[in-house]
């Protein structure tokens, strides 16, 4: 009878049962920049940053938080960011900080910029709009907050913007037009300035943080109170504004609909002996508040007590005070065993409600047999106390001292922490939340003030933060009714697949680690790569990964195929590799139109790799219709994610003025210095030369040397050969023919047949101590590695060469070579033929440089 009254109990509360949504991936960045180097400190971003990551972190955010930043460690800061946000439900970028208009355009200042320089803006500075491109193309909500609409500090008033000079805003930041499903909230409406006030929070962060932390509150109102807020702090002299376009509700406190009770329970109460305690367990809100308890149906056979005092339906209690709640069943019940059934209910703060069921067998407590009923129910009650304290100490025991070593990149990942208890009394509080990254269930996210029952520990999940591999220590409070708590740590160590080490790419906006170039993959890449896919078949990065490792390996096929299964699970740098395979060739035919077609797939996503190309070809019409404007536009997005190859396409663009765009070598040295504050050896040897001739530039050739030094040290096939005509020249260095010599050889090695050229020029200047079967040689380098024959001396001079020094290079040439290949035709097509043989055996990597 008892079995059959609790299972009518449980089918009730199903009937009132909420279904359980999915924990929503919610991803936050955070920047307060307030160490102006240039110009005036700002006095409260720092702590605007620290305060609304906390609100975030409350709120089940994974929040990336970020101070001070310079314009290098934004862009380092917002990758990692993008990679969290990759299929994100909601996106979230607050910035509090300088920023000002130009043109219409909103812009974003780091702790370092100078703005001093017409092209400074483009390079020093973080355009809104581009955050907002990459937002759209990540996630499905996007909420942009800004307290950024202060005056323009600097004294320039006009910077480049695309191939106009505009003239920059005085105040305030220009309206924006939000896409669907976003909304960008200002400190302030267009054009008007926000202030930092006199407190040590911004009147508008401060106001955001205290209404944010309401909770179930959609966006939309939590910004109305902000606004209503800020008015009356500032006496009406800042009206926060904000652009919406979401068709989703936003809701940034969630909070659960339900604490915590089991469903069922059942026990047995002797009846005239007086209150018996029923034994209920405390309810667990699993937001960290308070609960209260209502009497919803009470029992028929007697009545509640709490302390000595009567408890009536409706009432509330402290969930705290319900294991003391009591129950009299007096004298008289009949003699007969009965049951009954108790219905109460948990509330909230939020609003939230759950329901509870204890069914509950009356027995007649008088007599012999009562008493024994009593002393066995006593008995039962301190074996209860006693195994809880065992189950207690068990789940501590579970969690104590754990080393979980937990894989980044790869969602969220079970912490398999296999508690020995599904006790409803025991519940674990996170006492110590991880800095970073966000613990969850797989039905909701938790927060610093979360907590779970004892059977829900064993499905916790952590997933580490995209860029932060330090150890994490996790705290847990394991409490029970009427037993003391204990408290347990772990230790949670996020760890980078080999794969990502060796075989990531730089720029991969849903990668984990800087990356290598391709001359960088080493040999145990593939097999690293290998087990990642193994492990993890899911994750399209692997397979991408492994793509680029075959690549380098010379399994061109197999490669071929890695990379589009990465492509088709959605991986986009792998899109853009299709395209580059397609346009130079790679074990298929160029196909300009269909690399395009990738580039632009690539581009649309948001990849700065893609930007570039398609950028590049749309500029120059390659393959498809010119589009200057739009070419130079995703040039120059391209460019402010910290793409170097789009800053040097853009430096030879303003260097020489091409398709309409005005020449300004100045704002082209500004995009190389860009690039080599981002260690790419190509800016490092065009600034060079920049340095060199006095172009954009003042003339410094120290710093021309220094910087084709450290291109060449760095492997940049062309820095040897600039480095040796200052040599060869003595141009700010002592002339020096034998070093220009071993330099323009390296600089052949590496593919240069410019410097090839150089080479066969020195041996030929020589006159009588000439080798000339040495100059043939490098002439014929010359020739055979100009592959656009942007040098067609080098062909006429080898042919100006008699039979004996051309024969005596072929035979050298050939001596080199592991393995014959065909012959046929004219000496001179046979000498090109074998030193591009030559080099390609020394260098088998497509993709070396």
């Amino acid at each position: 009878m008892l079995r059959c009254c609790a299972l009518i109990a449980a089918l009730i509360l199903v009937g009132l049962a909420t279904v359980q949504a999915h924990a929503d991936r919610r991803v936050a960045l955070v920047i307060g920049n307030s160490e102006y180097r240039e110009i005036p400190a700002l006095k409260n971003p720092d702590k605007d940053a620290e305060d609304v990551s906390s609100t975030f972190r409350l709120a089940g955010f994974d929040v990336f938080v970020a101070k001070d930043l310079t314009k290098l460690q934004f862009e380092k800061e917002f990758r990692n960011y993008l990679a969290a946000a990759d299929g994100a439900d909601l996106a979230v970028v607050y910035y509090s900080g300088h920023g000002f208009q130009i043109g219409g355009e909103n812009f974003l200042i780091p702790v370092d910029a100078s703005l001093k320089d017409a092209a400074d803006i483009e390079v020093q500075a973080v355009k809104l709009d581009d955050v907002l491109q990459q937002l759209r193309a990540k996630s499905k909500i996007q909420v942009i907050i800004l307290d950024a609409c202060r005056n323009n500090p600097f004294p320039r008033k006009d910077y480049w913007l695309r191939d106009q000079l505009i003239a920059a805003g005085g105040t305030g930041l220009a309206q924006v037009k939000s896409s669907l499903n976003t909304l960008i909230a200002f400190a302030t409406e267009p054009g008007a300035v926000a202030y930092d006030g006199s407190g040590d929070l911004s009147p508008f962060s401060s106001a955001f943080s205290r209404r944010a932390l309401a909770p179930n509150q959609e966006i939309r109102s939590v910004m109305a109170a902000v606004r209503r807020d800020v008015v009356e702090a500032t006496k009406g002299a800042q009206v926060p504004w904000e652009n919406s376009s979401l068709i989703d509700e936003v809701v940034l406190m969630r909070r659960a609909n339900r604490p915590a009770l089991p469903p069922v329970l059942e026990k047995t109460v002797p009846s005239g002996v007086g209150p018996v305690a029923l034994g209920l367990p405390v309810p667990v809100d699993v937001d960290g508040g308070a609960v209260t308890i209502s009497i919803e149906r009470p029992p028929a056979l007697g009545r509640l007590i709490l302390d000595g005092k009567p408890v009536a339906t409706g009432e509330p209690i402290d969930g705290k005070d319900l294991p003391r709640l009591a129950m009299d069943v007096p004298k008289g019940a009949d003699a007969e065993d009965q049951v009954d059934m108790l219905a109460y209910a948990a509330h909230d703060e939020w609003g939230g409600g759950s329901q509870g069921i204890l069914v509950f067998r009356v027995k007649n407590g008088e007599g012999a047999a009562g008493k024994q009923l009593v002393a066995s129910l006593e008995s039962e009650q301190k074996q209860e106390v006693v195994e809880r304290g065992i189950h207690i100490a068990g789940a501590a025991e579970a969690i104590e001292n754990r080393d979980v070593k937990i894989p980044v990149g790869v969602g969220p990942v079970p912490l398999k922490l296999d508690v020995p208890t599904k006790d409803p009394g025991v519940s674990v509080k996170l006492a110590n939340y991880p800095a970073t990254g966000t613990l969850s269930l797989p039905d909701r996210t938790l927060s610093p003030q979360s907590s779970l029952m004892a059977g829900e520990v064993d499905q916790l999940r952590y997933e580490p933060q995209i860029g932060a591999a330090k150890p994490l220590i996790v705290g847990f409070e394991i409490t029970a009714d009427n037993t003391p708590s204990k408290p347990a740590t772990m230790k949670l160590s996020p760890s980078v697949d080999p794969c990502d080490t060796q075989a990531g790419e730089p720029l991969d906006l849903q990668g984990v680690v800087p990356g290598l170039l391709p001359n960088e993959i080493g040999a145990g890449a593939v097999e690293a790569c290998r087990a990642a896919v193994k492990a993890y078949p899911d994750v399209a990065r692997f397979h991408y990964e492994l793509g680029r490792a075959l690549l380098a390996a010379g399994k061109v096929e197999e490669a071929k195929k890695s990379i589009q299964k990465a492509a088709d699970k959605g991986h986009v740098r792998a899109v853009f590799e299709l395209g580059y395979i397609a346009s130079s060739g790679i074990g298929t035919a160029v196909d300009p139109k269909k690399a395009n077609g990738f580039y632009a797939k690539a581009s649309d996503k948001g990849d700065p790799y893609g930007m570039t190309a398609w950028g590049r070809a749309l500029f120059n019409g390659l393959g498809v219709q010119r589009d200057t404007g739009k070419g130079l536009d995703l040039l120059l997005k391209a460019a402010a994610m910290g793409h170097t190859y789009a800053m040097n396409d853009l430096a030879a663009i303003f260097t020489e003025g091409r398709n309409g765009v005005p020449a300004d070598p100045a704002r082209a040295v500004a995009f190389l210095k860009a690039g080599v504050a981002r260690q790419d050896m190509y800016s490092m040897n065009i600034l060079g030369r920049n340095y060199l001739s006095g172009r954009g530039v003042e003339k410094d050739t120290k710093q021309a040397q220094a910087l084709f030094q450290k291109a060449m040290e760095l492997g940049q096939p062309y820095a040897p050969g600039s480095l040796a005509r200052m040599y060869r020249d003595g141009e700010g260095v002592d002339r020096n023919l034998a070093e220009a010599q071993r330099l323009f050889e390296l600089a052949t090695d590496r593919g240069d047949y410019s410097a090839a050229y150089d080479r066969a020029a020195i041996e030929m200047q020589k006159g009588d101590k000439s080798d000339q079967a040495m100059a043939v040689r490098y002439l014929a380098f010359a020739a055979g590695l100009d592959l656009r024959n942007e040098l067609p001396g080098a062909r006429t001079t080898l042919a100006q060469f008699g039979a004996k020094p051309k024969s005596a290079a072929l035979k050298q040439l050939r001596s080199e070579l592991k393995s014959k290949i065909p012959t046929g035709g004219s000496v001179d097509d046979q000498l090109i033929k074998t030193a591009r043989a030559v080099w390609e055996q020394a260098n088998p990597r497509r993709d070396l440089f």
